[in-house]
């Protein structure tokens, strides 16, 4: 191929290119504005926006007619509350238990010991026991209970039945349980002494009733008051009146009541509470009739006097003996000047002690009066 040839075939395929660029460019410019031209019909546009306003408008209610009303009823106004919620009762202290057996053992043949007043014993086996286990708070509380029952004859022991309760204070109710409180209480009121209470506790005037329609031989109801002072009223356990009778026949100086008599003991207010700082006890002493052959041999007894006394936790602290020769029979000095009441014969025993009314007011007989015993 020739050269001439050669050239011409590129300047046409030049010329071809230039023409297709030509018409791209072309259709780009031509696809650009039609794009503008729609954006600006678009810009055009009135664009609406529709939006919700909320107005509060006041319209007048209608009118309703009046109601009937009936007739008004008071209601009970409801229960109150409480004003504190109660809490549970406390838990009651139990009695702390023994851990080792032999020490048990050992505690509950002291307790033997002390009830039956034996109380070197009693000191034996604490002492063993305190050997085993001294933070034991059965055996201290146990020690302090003998330590105190002895300072009746010895008051130095007061001071050890002290330091025994002070042990088992100082336990704590963990370790001491309901044993705690009983020593609180023995240390706060003190280690009490029989002879404390001289002056304190006394026998008031006895009365004496004989029931002579009684037909089984012979009957004698004795009225024993037993006064205490304010702030000093024992309790039931720590004090007894003792009655001791004495019979007499035509031949024979007074006796002792014999085997076959009754004595019977009723405090005439029930429990011993100190409702007016006295309590009343009634004795009932029955002789009963002689056997046909003792009564030929002995004679026939008859009821001649008695010696009462007040005894407070095994000390003597009162007496009274009718007749008054019978006190030389007592351990204590009789009260000075003391006369029983002898009842008249439509008095009752069996009726309650109660204050009299205005028209039962009768004046006792004078002393001068008073049927004495056969001597």
């Amino acid at each position: 191929m020739s050269p001439t040839k050669t050239g011409h075939d590129s300047t046409l395929t030049f010329r071809l290119a230039c023409w297709v660029m030509g018409l791209i460019a072309f259709i780009q410019i031509l696809t650009a504005g039609v794009a503008l031209a729609v954006r600006l019909e678009n810009a055009r546009e009135v664009r609406v926006e529709e939006k919700i306003v909320t107005k509060i408008v006041t319209v007048a209610a209608k009118a309703e007619p009046p109601r009937e009303v009936g007739p008004v009823v008071a209601l009970p106004p409801p229960p109150p509350m409480p004003a504190e919620v109660p809490l549970p009762p406390a838990r009651p202290l139990d009695a702390p238990p023994i851990a080792d057996a032999k020490v048990e053992q050992l505690v509950l043949e002291c307790r033997e010991a002390r009830v039956a007043e034996d109380m070197g014993r009693a000191i034996i086996k604490l002492e063993e026991a305190r050997s085993i286990d001294p933070q034991e708070p059965n055996t201290l509380y146990e020690l302090g209970l003998v330590y105190e029952t002895m300072a009746a004859y010895d008051t130095t022991l007061a001071e050890k039945a002290a330091e025994a309760y002070q042990g088992v204070f100082e336990l704590g109710t963990t370790k001491a349980g309901a044993l705690y409180p009983l020593a609180a209480g023995k240390l706060r009121d003190g280690i009490a002494r029989p002879v404390d209470m001289r002056g304190k506790l006394a026998l008031g005037r006895v009365r004496i009733f004989k029931d002579d329609t009684f037909q089984e031989g012979e009957r004698v109801v004795l009225t024993v008051p037993v006064s205490a002072a304010p702030g000093s009223e024992p309790k039931a356990d720590d004090f007894f009146v003792k009655v001791e009778f004495f019979d007499k026949t035509r031949n024979n100086d007074p006796q002792p009541a014999g085997p076959n008599c009754i004595t019977n003991y009723e405090w005439v207010s029930g429990a011993i509470d100190w409702l007016g700082g006295e309590e009343i006890l009634r004795v009932t002493y029955i002789l009963p009739p002689p056997e046909p052959g003792q009564e030929h041999l002995f004679g026939h007894p008859n009821y001649y006097g008695q010696i009462v006394e007040l005894v407070y936790k095994n000390e003597l602290l009162d007496s009274q003996a009718w007749p008054r020769h019978l006190a030389a029979r007592s351990q204590v000095e009789p009260q000075q000047g003391y006369d029983p009441l002898f009842l008249e014969s439509d008095f009752d025993p069996n009726l309650g002690v109660l204050p009299p009314l205005q028209h039962e007011l009768e004046l006792p007989p004078m002393p001068n009066e008073l049927e004495l015993p056969p001597r």
